[in-house]
């Protein structure tokens, strides 16, 4: 079970191939963050204890270079692994399932347009009497995909622009209306990983959960059949 927990000052735990990289990118910048403050407050520090020896030093070419210089180094171990990032999350990889989503207010449609039978439903937040679910977090429809499959999700909208985001597979697009937009990604372990709209989308933004059911190809094909 992949959701969002209390006092977790984490990312999710990754369950696709692209998070994974995204987490990956996030403690390589972090890491280079924490090497410029250490720095940054290691000179403050001297500054204030420093006994003026150079107060009348007007310029030094080769201190001017190294702090133009290294900068730019910094941002290009950056800039590097970002745009790679960028590339991949743009990528399409043959997907063997297209599903579309609809974002609705204040709920999702989901299509499978794959099989010879279209299957088509919608998916709404559970009632809040249900103890057996997650607060704010569990639907009454899940949507069923199998793992360790190429997977193309078409996103539109219907009424407003809304926001499909799963944290644990690192994905999020805007749902907007009268266009289709178009993401790919692969779940490497069968599990429920829940979402929510991202984007503000009206009075009740916060009643409209996504929850993926990650299950083996087997299990799917047999759901599909008996839908």
């Amino acid at each position: 079970m992949f959701m969002a927990t209390w006092s977790n000052l984490n990312l999710q735990n990754s369950s696709s191939p692209l998070m994974e990289q995204l987490i990956f990118f996030h403690d390589h910048t972090l890491m280079i963050l924490l090497m410029i403050t250490i720095l940054v407050s290691y000179i403050m520090t001297m500054l204030f204890f420093n006994s003026y020896t150079n107060r009348f030093l007007l310029e030094g070419q080769t201190i001017e270079i190294i702090w133009t210089i290294l900068p730019a180094i910094t941002l290009i171990f950056i800039a590097l692994p970002s745009l790679r990032l960028l590339y991949l999350l743009d990528e399409s990889m043959n997907p063997l399932i297209t599903m579309k989503t609809i974002g609705h207010q204040w709920y999702w449609s989901y299509e499978y347009m794959d099989f010879k039978n279209i299957i088509e439903f919608d998916s709404y937040m559970s009632a809040l009497d249900n103890i057996s679910s997650f607060r704010l977090l569990d639907v009454d429809n899940r949507t069923i995909l199998p793992m360790n499959t190429q997977i193309r999700t078409l996103v539109t909208a219907a009424d407003v622009i809304h926001s499909w985001t799963i944290s644990a597979l690192g994905v999020k697009t805007d749902a907007t209306p009268g266009r289709l937009n178009q993401i790919n990604f692969m779940i490497n372990r069968p599990g429920l990983f829940y979402g929510q709209c991202s984007e503000i989308c009206g009075a009740n933004h916060s009643f409209m959960p996504i929850v993926i059911e990650s299950v083996n190809l087997k299990n799917f094909i047999n759901w599909i059949k008996n839908y």
